[in-house]
């Protein structure tokens, strides 16, 4: 399973994978993606509205799709996880479901199972991770699988959803067809009338007074009131004319409108009628019935406008859904304006009091409007977060919070989360009071179960949005978002003509930081530091932080100076002491810097020169760069000597030197040091100085040295069968502190120099690198000795060595460094220190070797001292290996 360490590629993927919602390729786009963030054999996700029977709707197996099955949950891992948050057999799931042969197919070890739940709570589908071999997830593991689950529940739903309105779509059609037989068992009104205006009543039937509040005497001949006079205003014309061009095509008339009732309210009324002639064509009355159809036909107008909204957001997703759902809303409601609002909570707040609200989608007057935050105290949306619903008919003028507008009503609906937790508000507001609110709340009703889980989903992708580009411990932005940041800079400096900088921060040393007080200290110390850069950064531009210590900031159409006075900002920032509890730190940083388009014309440039520069700031006492060309053409040199060197060890294209060590005494030969050369083909002769340390710097080390051991080892075999005399004495090999690491190394050098004694060879350290870790160093030491092998502490004098480690330290020589020998004649100081370690090694009972001896006074000098042996230009340079044994093995 992968770590947190790469969280912000993992939930990148994950968010990517989301993206296909609504595609018929998402479930197999989540199995897929799953089977690789979390490290599993197979992944499936099931449909389990069938009673006691599962139906895959994706599975993923070993690499690839598999072909989707329907299976039955008895007996099955299944069957338990659908009825838990999750379910996990870490392993043996096989022994503990012996009948599952879906198991047995796949070869699963392990199991683990997520129930998947619709916005309502309900139970509709099940996903499930499998593994051949025992499994073991951590946190970010259930987090992802935690929000794949409620990922994949929201997509079944939705398509349930679908299904269910195409289902209703039929329902309805089917209603209309028994909807004349449905209402001739109604109860209602029978009349006769005259064909005027007034529909002046003949007859009426007893059903008049429950369908009109009106005794039938009081509308016979309008003694009350004439029947006209009761039909809504906006419905009378249009009824009219629809009566009257039935008559005239001879036929009967059906025609819905609205009616208002002795007490104030209003119905929707449906009525059958015909006109009766008499045998000469003429029209003598009209006579039909008329029934009380009001909660049918609102039910039908619900409908109507529920389909209407669903239709026009199916397929809409995130702020394309809530935009167009709250504007066909209005429309449908006849509203003046609506809107649905996020709610927002204190993460420190363990009691979710609701302060604030943002709108995710604003229409007003037909118009879309920006989002905008209010405070929930006080405005209607407060109401209806306590109340779930609340309606207000007519009520003082109100301007409504972002806009212009005054409102007088308004009715409101609470979006929950499936845990059922207030998330949002969904309302629309009226200039003119309400008469009636039952069609609207009806509708809010049934839209808000969707939108609540819509708008879930989107808090789900902004989270995910945040852990995939923001980084968790400072808040800034990561490395992720800054190189997006980087790329739209660049195009904006690019095609506007101005200039764009890039900065690049390091703290020093600040890994002692972790490993002295622990990473929480080092993380309350970054967020300290990420705070005092973000001041600075508000005048000037973006800041990120990219990794551990290392920060970035980007600055538009900014000249050299501004650069130099910000550099010195953000050092000075850094650099001020820093109190952590009773504890001060004093942080040092590196900047490095370059510039769009001065020294790069890519945005990709632009970071590796400014990466180049920080490289180089580091090694800079005053720790700030600017960039120039010149650090471009070492590196590309440092990066083609190290593809050159690579091949030159591999093809072994090195050779060796040797250079004689004699005794002071007598003048002989007591042995040699082995010198690595390369001569390349296009470059010639390249120093060591600066090939061994990038070989030691770009891994190349340990390759180099084993090619030295062995071709020493080799050298050495071939002296001793070709020439009068073997080497006197023991041939030193410099290792280094990279193989020096290695505790297996004494076996590795034996195994690198099989066919040449342990006593024929001396191996050599530096004094730094033996004191990188003097316990390791002591055990290493002992172990060669006991091997057989002779060690010499290279260039003495130039670190820090403790004595009492000097003395566990199982060496046989100290090496004067060069430098003391050079001045010696002429420096008492260095004459002093020379003298001060050939003393100590007498003391310790260890010989020592003086390098870069290259005068007969200094040879004179360093035997009146007392020092045992030397190496330098007066007794001989360094010599192929052929010269070597003509000058010194073939006298």
């Amino acid at each position: 399973m992968r770590t947190r360490n790469n969280a912000t590629e993992i939930f990148r993927q994950l968010a990517e994978g989301m993206g296909h919602s609504g595609s018929p390729g998402f479930y197999a786009t989540l199995v897929e993606r799953l089977a690789n963030l979390v490290g599993v054999d197979h992944v499936l996700v099931a449909d389990v509205t069938q009673l006691h029977q599962a139906e895959t709707l994706a599975v993923w197996s070993n690499g690839r799709l598999l072909s989707n099955v329907t299976y039955p949950l008895a007996g099955t891992p299944c069957e338990t996880a659908i009825n838990s948050e999750f379910c996990l057999y870490a392993h043996d799931v096989q022994l503990r479901f012996p009948d599952d042969k879906l198991l047995g197919e796949l070869g699963a070890e392990s199991y683990l199972g997520r129930p998947l739940y619709a916005a309502d709570g309900a139970l509709i589908g099940l996903l499930a991770v499998l593994k051949n071999s025992p499994m073991q997830l951590d946190e970010l593991a259930n987090e992802i699988l935690q929000i794949a689950a409620a990922q994949a529940g929201a997509e079944l739903g939705r398509q349930k959803a679908e299904q269910a309105l195409r289902a209703s779509e039929e329902v309805a059609r089917e209603s209309e067809r028994r909807l004349d037989t449905l209402l001739n068992h109604l109860p209602g009104m029978a009349y006769r009338c005259f064909n005027d205006r007034d529909w002046t009543m003949q007859v009426v039937s007893q059903g008049a007074e429950a369908l009109t509040g009106y005794r039938p005497d009081e509308l016979q001949g309008n003694r009350v009131t004439s029947f006209a006079a009761l039909i809504h205003p906006d419905d009378q014309e249009k009824l009219f004319d629809e009566v009257q061009l039935a008559i005239a095509s001879k036929r009967p008339y059906r025609v819905v409108y609205r009616l208002k009732h002795r007490d104030g309210g209003r119905r929707w009324m449906w009525e059958q009628g015909q006109a009766v002639m008499n045998p000469d064509g003429e029209i003598v009355c009209l006579e039909g019935f008329i029934s009380d159809v009001t909660d049918q036909q609102e039910s039908q107008r619900v409908q109507n406008a529920v389909l209407q909204v669903a239709s026009t957001v199916t397929t809409r997703v995130g702020d394309g859904y809530f935009q167009q759902l709250i504007a066909t809303l209005v429309e449908v409601l006849e509203a003046d304006a609506g809107f649905i609002a996020l709610l927002h909570t204190s993460p420190q707040d363990e009691e979710k009091e609701y302060g604030q609200a943002t709108t995710v989608s604003m229409v007003v007057s037909g118009e879309q409007r920006e989002q905008h935050a209010f405070a929930l105290r006080g405005s209607p949306s407060e109401q209806v977060v306590l109340e779930r619903e609340a309606v207000i008919h007519d009520g003082p003028p109100l301007l409504l919070g972002g806009t212009q507008l005054l409102v007088r009503a308004w009715i409101g609906r609470r979006l929950d989360n499936a845990n059922g937790e207030a998330i949002g508000v969904m309302m629309v507001f009226y200039r003119q009071p309400l008469t009636t609110n039952a069609f609207a709340t009806s509708v809010l009703q049934i839209l808000s179960t969707g939108a609540a889980a819509e708008l879930e989903r989107r808090r789900d992708h902004r989270h995910m949005h945040q852990l995939a580009y923001t980084d968790s411990t400072t808040g800034l932005p990561n490395r992720t978002r800054f190189m997006e940041l980087l790329a739209q800079m660049w195009q904006e400096a690019h095609y506007t003509g101005q200039g764009l900088s890039l900065l690049l921060l390091d703290i020093r040393r600040f890994k002692e930081v972790n490993d002295l007080h622990g990473h929480q200290v080092g993380d309350q110390l970054l967020v300290s530091v990420a705070d005092r850069l973000q001041k600075i950064s508000h005048a000037y531009g973006p800041l990120a932080r990219l990794s551990g210590d290392e920060f970035a900031m980007l600055v538009a159409d900014a000249d050299i100076r501004n650069i130099n006075a910000l550099v010195e900002q953000l050092r000075s920032a850094v650099t001020q002491p820093l109190q952590l509890e009773r504890r001060v730190f004093n942080l040092d940083v590196s900047i490095g810097y370059a510039r769009y388009p001065h020294d790069v014309t890519q945005a990709s440039e632009l970071f590796n020169a400014t990466s180049i520069a920080l490289h180089h700031a580091k090694r800079r006492d005053n720790s700030t760069c600017p960039y120039t060309q010149a650090m471009h053409h070492a590196l590309q040199r440092r990066q083609r000597m190290t593809e050159r060197l690579s091949v030159a060890i591999s093809e072994n294209q090195l050779e060796l030197y040797f250079q004689p060590q004699v005794d002071l005494a007598s003048g002989q030969l007591t042995g040699a040091e082995t010198l690595c050369r390369w001569h390349d083909a296009e470059w010639g002769w390249v120093s060591p100085s600066e090939f061994i340390p990038l070989a030691e710097e770009r891994g190349l080390i340990r390759a180099l040295g084993d090619w030295v051991l062995e071709e020493s080892a080799r050298q050495l075999m071939a002296w001793r069968q070709q020439c009068a005399m073997p080497l006197p004495g023991r041939l030193s090999i410099n290792i280094s502190a990279q193989q020096f690491a290695d505790p297996q190394l004494t076996h590795h050098i034996a195994h690198l120099t099989a066919g040449v004694s342990p006593s024929a060879i001396a191996l050599e350290l530096t004094e730094s690198d033996f004191m990188r870790d003097p316990d390791q160093a002591v055990e290493i030491t002992h172990t060669m000795r006991q091997a057989g092998y002779a060690l010499s502490i290279d260039d003495f004098g130039t670190g820090y060595s403790s004595l009492s480690y000097l003395r566990r330290f199982a060496a046989d020589a100290l090496k004067i460094d060069i430098s003391f020998v050079r001045e010696m004649l002429d420096n008492r100081h260095d004459r002093t220190i020379v003298q001060t370690i050939i003393a100590m090694a007498q003391a310790l009972e260890m010989k020592t070797v003086a390098e870069g001896v290259e005068t007969h006074e200094q040879a004179n000098l360093l035997a009146e001292m007392g020092c045992n042996e030397a190496q330098g230009y007066w007794f001989g340079r360094p010599l192929p290996a052929d010269d070597f044994a003509a000058a010194w093995l073939n006298k």
